[in-house]
C-alpha cells in the first residue's frame, strides 16, 4: 500500500468517525476553570452519543487511527529506503 492512499484513508475514516460522533451527540459539556496554583485548573468533556452512531463513529475514528500510523509506518520505511548518493560512494545523477 502506498503512504499516500493510507494518509487518505486515514483521513476520510477519522473524518467519518468524529463527524458521527460529534454530529449526533446530545446533551454535551464543557467546562474549564482556572486556578492558582495551576494544579487546581480543570477542562471537563462530556459527549453523549447514543446507538449505531456511536459504535460505528468510535470503531471508523479506530481504523483511522490505525491508517495513519500505516501511513506513518510505511513513510518512514520509504524515506529509509532511500539512500543519499553521498552514502552509497557514487556520484549523484543529473
Amino acid at each position: 500500500m502506498n503512504s499516500d492512499r493510507a494518509l487518505i484513508a486515514s483521513i476520510l475514516f477519522l473524518g467519518l468517525g468524529l463527524g458521527l460522533i460529534f454530529g449526533y451527540c446530545h446533551d454535551s459539556t464543557i467546562s474549564l476553570s482556572g486556578a492558582y496554583p495551576v494544579a487546581g485548573a480543570a477542562l471537563q468533556i462530556a459527549i453523549n452519543t447514543n446507538g449505531l452512531p456511536a459504535v460505528v463513529g468510535v470503531a471508523s475514528t479506530l481504523i483511522g487511527v490505525l491508517f495513519f500510523f500505516a501511513a506513518l509506518v510505511l513513510t518512514v520505511l520509504k524515506l529509509m529506503g532511500q539512500r543519499s548518493p553521498a552514502r552509497q560512494g557514487g556520484t549523484p545523477a543529473a
